[in-house]
């Protein structure tokens, strides 16, 4: 009976963005309304309270009461939406009522699909507004009423159904749906194929697979814990059985996995938030965001490669990867060309984003079929593949609705208080104009506040409290919410509250503290990225083309660098020759100007020249000692 009734409800929900993406949404209240009902229906049964244990009946009643107060209330917003927009009604006892229950639901199913943390920061949210009254200095205000308070949260488009909602139930949802269909309809395994034929034989290759394959999931997924859950439960293993250290497998799967929600398209569905936030155009914040994604991979894959060599991983056997003709199928690769095809072609022709979705659904859905009917697979097999990916997407949609929700209550109360501008004001009070130590507090209070908390809603949170310190010292808008977007990704792996780390310490049965401590050294150089978007804009597009040159110069050696470092590579031979190098590689790379990047790469390139003759000397001097040792191995007594 539970299942049939989540295929239906995520059926249902699946649907609706379906049909909406392909011809538009309803309007904007009675859009958010239904998609917000059915996200909560179908999470409550997903996620049922008391499953397993003897008080279950209690769980079954206080569940119907939170569906049947969540179906009132959105109904009432879905058909009242008119005279709300219209005459911004004042608040009565039942408005109120359904208000708190509401909230109530929104906040209990989040506790139920990511733990206290985040329901917990929306309590403090609210208590904030009621209580302001009571708190002393500068962060305490005049505080509002339960009636007022109703008014913002439900009777308008400030509050619940607010901006958050509204992306949530359109473009976000298209795009979970094109994701959860392109990988169900053979998208995952071509994936996954395609990262072990390109990395597999590389020098620590199975890391490197886990990097591409966890890259590519989570370019689609949105979720950092969810990826590793996905792509972890096959690349962990494969380390293992090569006899990685089993911290290390975990903490390349959590450190990959969290790079997917900085890397577009999609950028773990922050792209549109952001696009909404800022007024821009979603290209302008794909392209923004895509060298900081490159110098994300390339750090991590420079650090596994180092490391590999230093410790002698293994590559994945030759047996064990698939074969380039198989990867290269037309049936494989012609399904994912086309439904990125329909995406961009949507996008550069100037649609919605959430019709270009639509466009990709539509070219997968087609070439799949078109394969599969070439292929004689039966009618009902290929129905029962797409329908399993528009299921598997009204699930993904559930947990992105009702956090989305939960942080437009936070949002809100942040914009009724003027606390986000308090906030603001403090830090930049105590940082001075220091740009450096501004931008210290905010990425130090980013990982704080994001920790234990989905990209998403940690990026929406930073974005309203945080982002405004940096911006009122003179930083471009958009590049502040990158630096505060990029250390929210981070607290996923980040002690003591790292979210992806603990899911992939379990996948690897290691502790999570060593396997903590991999994952920051792994991902060491991308603590410092977004401080590289404030030294050189260029890197997301600002300024001309020499401009973009010097930076990604600046940034190649900053990166190659800094891997090389927290590898413990042997450059030079001595140690303390090896670090004085590539520390001084390193400043060279912070430095702006033409003068301190060319040597910077005159440097880089004399330290790696020295270790190719180390390398080569090495190399030369084995076979000599193993004749060495043979020939007293002989000669022993």
């Amino acid at each position: 009976m539970r299942e049939h009734l989540i295929k239906g409800l995520a059926l249902a929900l699946g649907g609706l963005i379906l049909y909406t993406s392909a011809t538009g949404p309803f309007d904007s209240l009675a859009q958010r309304s239904v998609f917000l009902a059915l996200a909560l229906l179908l999470g409550l049964v997903i996620y049922p309270l008391g499953a397993g244990t003897h008080w279950r009946p209690l769980g079954i009643a206080i569940d119907l009461a939170l569906a049947a107060s969540a179906v009132v209330a959105c109904g009432y917003i879905a058909i009242n939406q008119q005279r709300i927009l219209v005459e911004l009604p004042w608040a009565t006892t039942w408005d109120m009522l359904m208000t708190a229950a509401l909230v109530v639901t929104i906040l209990e199913l989040s506790r139920r699909a990511i733990g206290w943390i985040f329901p917990l920061l929306v309590v403090a949210g609210l208590g904030y507004a009621f209580l302001g009254a009571y708190i002393p200095g500068a962060l305490g205000h005049r505080g509002f009423g339960p009636a007022f308070v109703t008014e913002t949260l439900f009777l308008g488009d400030l509050g619940i159904w607010g901006m958050l909602v509204g992306v949530a139930a359109t473009t976000i949802a298209a795009f979970v749906l094109f994701g959860g269909l392109l990988l169900h309809t053979g998208g995952g395994q071509t994936f996954m194929d395609l990262a072990l034929r390109i990395s597999g034989r590389a020098p620590g290759g199975a890391a490197k697979v886990a990097t591409v394959a966890s890259g590519l999931f989570g370019m689609v997924s949105g979720s950092a814990v969810a990826n590793v859950a996905t792509t972890g439960n096959f690349t962990i293993p494969m380390m293992k059985r090569l006899g990685y250290p089993r911290p290390f497998a975990a903490g390349v799967e959590a450190v990959a996995s969290t790079g997917g929600q900085i890397a577009p398209p999609i950028l773990g569905a922050a792209a549109f938030i952001m696009a909404e936030i800022l007024g821009e155009s979603y290209v302008r914040i794909a392209l923004a965001a895509l060298l900081p994604a490159v110098f994300f991979y390339l750090g991590v894959f420079l650090t596994i490669h180092m490391v590999a060599r230093r410790r002698g991983l293994q590559v994945v056997p030759e047996e064990e990867l698939p074969s380039w003709a198989s990867v290269l199928r037309a049936e494989r690769l012609v399904p994912i060309l086309a439904a990125l095809g329909g995406l961009f072609y949507g996008v550069l022709s100037g649609r919605s984003i959430q019709t270009a979705a639509f466009y990709g659904v539509l070219m997968t859905v087609l070439s799949y079929t078109g394969f599969a009917l070439l292929a004689r697979t039966p009618l009902r097999d290929i129905a029962t593949r797409l329908l399993s990916g528009l299921i598997d997407a009204g699930k993904g949609m559930v947990i992105i609705g009702v956090l989305l929700a939960g942080a437009q209550i936070l949002v809100g109360m942040i914009g009724m208080t003027g606390i986000g501008v308090t906030l603001a004001s403090l830090i930049v009070e105590v940082g001075g104009q220091s740009l450096f130590l501004v931008a210290l507090i905010v990425g130090g209070v980013c990982l704080v506040l994001g920790m234990g908390i989905p990209t998403t809603a940690a990026y929406v949170l930073v974005a309203s409290v945080l982002a405004p310190a940096l911006t009122e010292i003179g930083v471009e808008p958009l590049i502040a919410h990158l630096f505060v977007f990029y250390f929210a990704t981070l607290s996923v792996i980040t002690p003591p509250v790292c979210v992806a780390v603990f899911v992939a310490s379990g996948i690897a049965q290691t502790g999570w503290l060593h396997a903590a401590g991999e994952s920051v050294r792994l991902a060491a150089a991308i603590y410092v990225i977004p401080f590289l978007l404030l030294i050189y804009p260029a890197l997301a597009g600002f300024g001309n083309w020499t401009d973009i040159v010097l930076a990604i110069c600046q940034g190649l050696a900053f990166v190659t660098a800094f891997a090389a470092l927290v590898s413990r590579v042997s450059v030079t031979g001595v140690r303390l020759l090896d670090m004085a190098g590539l520390a001084l590689v390193i400043v060279l790379a912070l430095t702006p100007g033409w003068l301190t990047t060319l040597s910077a790469l005159l440097v880089l390139a004399g330290l790696y020249a020295r270790h190719l003759t180390l390398t080569r000397r090495y190399a030369e001097a084995r076979p000599l000692s193993a004749q060495t040792m043979t020939h007293s191995r002989g000669t022993r007594p």
